[in-house]
């Protein structure tokens, strides 16, 4: 078996990854290290989540950097400003015994003039997102003339955000001779074009099946209704009392709703997305990584560059829509060689992208039931009495006080003394848990008597035909605004300068203030809701260029502004309680 040792790196750098506690490389590691020391062609790596690329592109890169250059010789792109403060912390622990060599990150959210002022002064290796380097480059603060290695991270990822236009723009910027270093987690046709377009014969490592889903990680699954879906997350962390893990949620939105339902529910958890400033996120990172909380809920993009060794649980709370994305998730558990759980909560709208990331496991991913009160009850008494057996007794701090103790408890046999020492601890759960009904939704759809009957709104929207708008653009733009999961469409018509739109009426509130919230190609949206009036002839079609009658009862969030709401002064907790000026439309009545 290669150790770290083995591998022809200058002495300080070994140093550094013996003090990092890196013995034996990964496999990707193993196999680009070597190959890139003794090779000047181009390099095309494939691995999943969490094998360790950064230091197999890192160490390699930091000796043959020439110190004696102060410019930039290195380049290193990744899509999002964690995973750009993660990689060049990284970068400056391998070096740690190389003090002249100098590292900076270059990213958007933070103050310029810092970074402009750490590139003024030298630097051998720039690592940054495409958005900032950009930035620079136009300002003429940074130079890539001498670069001759340029690095592109998670490629896939930054394809995936739309910076395909800002990588060709700075690969324009770097000398046509260099070596250009491509690692991603996949190989999509846009991944494939960039490296045809801008790679020279490049050499390709895969470690491992690409991409595929590591063996030492369980997947189950369990099927739930929509609004049970927090409830059985709820029993999934209650399961599991040592459960360390991060919950995967698409919005921003639903992941800060998330967190705050479960910290007021008692978890320990928090919330990390593109809101967070720097240094809150550093807050929640520093909070979780200590295991103070042991439940972060997150978005995807927000967890890029999250290293962390030791996770119990991947939970995704919102299965992904692309297969790759779940491998990515999943592949942040069972690390280091230890065992993972990787748990997706579905409903039965979900089950075909479900079965498409399935299929791209390569594996089967396991229908499991929810747990009921009587196994979590009994899962959390053997921990709490596992945790009473190895408590340490200090006798010197607590024999003074035992006297009292024992005269006070004398009364009580050992069985009653027992049983009163666990209530005290265990009556929450008992009592949360007592005659609890079942989650599972064993079928893919609602039975007869839960089928629910949808009342419709007409919702006005101010782009049309002329903002290149159709049918399939509106529905995806809907669907983006995550209002709920799954939500009822109906009929749908575009005119010139507006659309009409039928949508759930339940969430007419939610959809108002998400579509206040939410552009459409950089435009401001208004939405309003409208009552048609009762037609007398045909309604003409779009086509011809006429609208509808509509009497001008409307509701609307305009711009980015609400119009129509305000607080209500019975809130008296002063959060986010609306009340409207227009009285709410009467649903129809339900067939009797």
């Amino acid at each position: 078996m290669t150790k770290f040792t083995d591998i022809a790196l200058p002495g300080p750098l070994l140093h550094a990854a013996a003090d990092l506690n890196y013995e034996t490389p990964t496999t990707i590691q193993e196999q680009v290290i070597p190959w890139l020391l003794e090779n000047e062609q181009d390099l095309i790596a494939l691995a999943q989540t969490g094998t360790g690329k950064t230091a197999a592109f890192g160490f390699p890169i930091l000796s043959q950097t020439d110190i004696e250059k102060l410019y930039v010789q290195t380049i290193i792109l990744c899509p999002t400003r964690q995973l750009c403060i993660q990689i060049a912390k990284d970068l400056e622990s391998y070096s740690k015994y190389m003090p002249r060599l100098k590292t900076t990150a270059v990213y958007g959210g933070a103050a310029m003039y810092k970074q402009k002022d750490a590139l003024k002064s030298g630097v051998h290796i720039v690592v940054g997102t495409p958005g900032r380097v950009m930035d620079f480059i136009r300002q003429k603060v940074l130079k890539l003339e001498h670069v001759n290695r340029l690095v592109l991270d998670e490629a896939d990822e930054m394809l995936n955000m739309g910076f395909k236009e800002d990588l060709f723009e700075i690969m324009s910027h770097t000398p046509a001779e260099k070596q250009t270093l491509l690692f991603s987690a996949t190989m999509p046709r846009e991944v494939a074009n960039l490296a045809k377009t801008f790679m020279k014969n490049a050499f390709q490592i895969s470690a491992g099946n690409q991409n595929q889903g590591a063996d030492n990680i369980k997947h189950f699954y369990y099927k739930v209704h929509a609004r049970d879906k927090y409830l059985a997350l709820k029993r999934i962390a209650d399961m599991s009392p040592t459960i360390y893990g991060i919950i995967f949620c698409r919005t921003r939105t639903e992941t800060q709703e998330i967190a705050d339902k479960l910290q007021h529910d008692g978890y320990n958890a928090d919330a990390l997305h593109g809101d967070l400033s720097q240094g809150q996120r550093e807050l929640v990172m520093s909070r979780f990584r200590s295991k103070f909380v042991q439940l972060l809920v997150a978005t995807d993009v927000a967890a890029r560059g999250l290293d962390v060794d030791d996770l119990t649980h991947i939970i995704n709370f919102e299965p992904p829509t692309d297969p790759d994305v779940y491998i990515h998730r999943s592949g942040r558990t069972g690390r280091a060689g230890k065992k993972g759980i990787s748990i997706t909560i579905i409903h039965a709208r979900e089950i075909t992208a479900f079965k498409a990331m399935e299929k791209r496991l390569g594996r089967e991913i396991v229908l499991t039931k929810v747990p009921g009160g009587r196994e979590i009850c009994e899962k959390q008494l053997f921990h709490f009495i596992d945790g009473v057996e190895r408590i340490e007794v200090d006798n010197e701090q607590i024999d003074s006080f035992m006297p009292n103790v024992y005269k006070k408890l004398s009364w009580l046999t050992r069985e009653e003394l027992i049983q009163r020492f666990v209530s005290v601890e265990f009556n929450r759960f008992l009592n949360y848990y007592k005659d609890i009904s079942d989650l599972d939704a064993v079928s893919e759809t609602r039975p007869r008597d839960e089928k629910r009957v949808y009342s419709f709104k007409t919702f006005k929207l101010n782009i049309g035909a002329s903002a290149q708008l159709t049918k399939r653009e509106l529905m995806r733009y809907i669907n983006q605004l995550k209002v709920t999961r799954g939500i009822e469409i109906g009929q749908i018509d575009i005119y010139n300068d507006h659309s009409l739109i039928e949508l759930d009426g339940e969430f007419e509130e939610k959809i108002l203030k998400a579509v206040a919230r939410n552009s459409y190609r950089g435009m401001n949206v208004t939405a309003t809701v409208v009552e048609p009036a009762r037609r007398t002839k045909r309604a003409p079609a779009p086509s011809q260029g006429r609208e509808r009658s509509f009497e001008n009862k409307e509701r609307s969030y305009v711009g980015n502004k609400e119009r129509s709401y305000k607080k209500s002064s019975e809130n008296s907790s002063g959060a986010g309680s609306y009340k409207k000026f227009a009285p709410r439309t009467k649903s129809p009545k339900k067939p009797s």
